[in-house]
């Protein structure tokens, strides 16, 4: 998987043979969450509006809200509040202000309880409208009125101008009398207009004319983030980082997975691949204990990544191939050549497959040995972690039987040297490969004058060879 690109059919046998982990998982991000919801209470929000009449830019909106939350204005509203412990800079946390449409400025404010957040909103909207109007009635705001006063006495003395020359026009009813006549109207027209526009664009009468729109509503449900929300949002979260760091672990994955990569590893020759029947177990890790029955419960004790097994084909279909390893055996190694069939430890399907292996060659004819009872190979499993081989006695050559995707290129290279550390060459690999059977039928039974495949004894490393 390490070369291939994620697809989904990978998604899918992981969540096929992890559920049992992925729920329990999900089950501790919705307690994580719950324990979250604990430690923030609920907290409620609600919003009072106010309006600004007449004509208001952008930026002088922007100003208003930036007003709204200020903080002179937060410590009149916990001054009118009274709540105990709770300042202005306690509530620049709860209060949100912003610009909506129809120049309204919209007030949120946000408690633990529906009566606090519909105080708070109400109190924040009525001292802002009060501090808009102090405000506006500064000597700033004065000053500009004395200039507007003064610039209304001009427009004063400018119409009664038009009106003087008006008067001294030709009183005729001359062509150009009566156009200078109504281009002086016209004049003072626009001077009116002029000033009427003056007067609705005063910024100190509209923020005069500043009203709140009603009592904020009492909020009937929790904002965002509810219990709910938090409990769902650890369960999702616990599941997608369980999914990823699954999918990162597999993609990191180095283990040699072709025949090709495992022989390379060991440093010998592949005499060739071997089925085994899948019984549900094949990559089902061995041991006791808590840890063990805890990772049987939440299936951790198997391999995800492995590929679903192909279909096999019958029984003799199977031994067949088997007795063809045998047959490739026999010619790299001289006439009653004893071998070790080294697997490692917790390679269940490695383990079947050197049984089966034993068995044949002790069963076959042309070795000479069924009938000494001494059969070819002896079976050897060794620790990968400190793998250790039997010295060199009445065995001179090892077979190693592995499966393919379950050990890493050290691993693999470290009980190649054990071979040799014992004195036993290499003389080939068989690869062992998962497969579904399907149901036997009579004639795939051996027949009844074969002789019984006899029982396998594992001896540990460093016993009497």
């Amino acid at each position: 998987m390490n070369e291939d690109t994620i697809r989904l059919v990978v998604i899918g046998r992981m969540l096929r043979r992890r559920w049992r982990l992925l729920a329990a998982l999900a089950v501790v991000g919705a307690l994580v969450g719950y324990g979250a919801s604990l430690v923030f209470p609920p907290r409620y929000t609600t919003t009072a509006s106010v309006l600004l009449p007449g004509q208001w830019e952008e930026r002088e909106l922007l100003t208003q809200v930036d007003i709204a939350t200020s903080s002179t204005v937060l410590d009149l509203v916990a001054d009118k509040l009274r709540w105990s412990g709770v300042s202005g800079t306690d509530l620049e946390d709860q209060v949100v202000a912003k610009a909506a449409d129809g120049n309204i400025i919209k007030i949120s404010g946000t408690a633990d309880t529906p009566q606090h957040a519909q105080r708070l909103s109400d109190r924040t909207a009525q001292q802002f409208v009060g501090f808009a109007k102090q405000i506006a009635g500064g000597s700033a705001d004065n000053e500009a009125a004395t200039e507007r006063a003064a610039l209304r006495k001009q427009v004063e003395a400018a119409n009664r101008r038009i009106s003087e020359l008006a008067r001294a026009a030709d009183p005729g009813q001359t062509v150009e009398g009566v156009e200078a006549r109504t281009s002086l109207e016209k004049l003072r027209t626009s001077l009116e207009e002029a000033m009427t526009k003056l007067d609705q664009a005063d910024p100190a009468s509209n923020t005069a004319g500043m009203v709140v729109m009603g009592p904020a509503a009492r909020p009937t449900g929790e904002a965002a983030p509810t219990r709910v929300q938090l409990i769902a949002a650890g369960a999702v979260l616990f599941f997608l980082v369980a999914v990823i760091g699954h999918l990162a672990a597999a993609r990191m994955n180095r283990r040699p997975r072709t025949e090709r990569e495992i022989a390379a590893a060991l440093g010998a020759d592949l005499i060739g691949s071997v089925d085994v029947p899948d019984d549900g177990h094949a990559h089902r890790a061995e041991g006791g204990g808590t840890r063990a029955r805890l990772g049987r419960l939440l299936g951790t004790d198997t391999r995800w990544d492995t590929p679903d097994p192909q279909r096999s084909g019958d029984e003799a279909g199977r031994r067949i191939r088997y007795r063809r390893v045998c047959a490739r055996l026999r010619d790299r190694s001289p006439a009653h050549q004893r071998l070790l069939a080294v697997v490692p430890e917790g390679d269940r399907v490695a383990q079947r497959a050197a049984g089966q292996l034993v068995a044949e060659a002790a069963n076959d004819p042309s070795t000479g040995s069924a009938s000494a009872g001494h059969p070819l190979l002896r079976l050897v499993p060794v620790s990968v972690d400190r793998p250790m081989v039997p010295d060199r006695a009445t065995e001179s050559g090892a077979l190693i039987v592995v499966s393919a995707g379950n050990w890493t290129s050290a691993e693999l290279t470290g009980i190649a040297r054990a071979c040799a550390d014992g004195g036993h060459e290499v003389v080939g690999l068989v690869v062992a490969d998962p497969v579904l059977a399907r149901p036997s039928s009579p004639a795939d039974h051996p027949p009844h004058h074969a002789a019984p495949a006899p029982a396998v004894h594992s001896h540990a490393p460093g016993g009497s060879a």
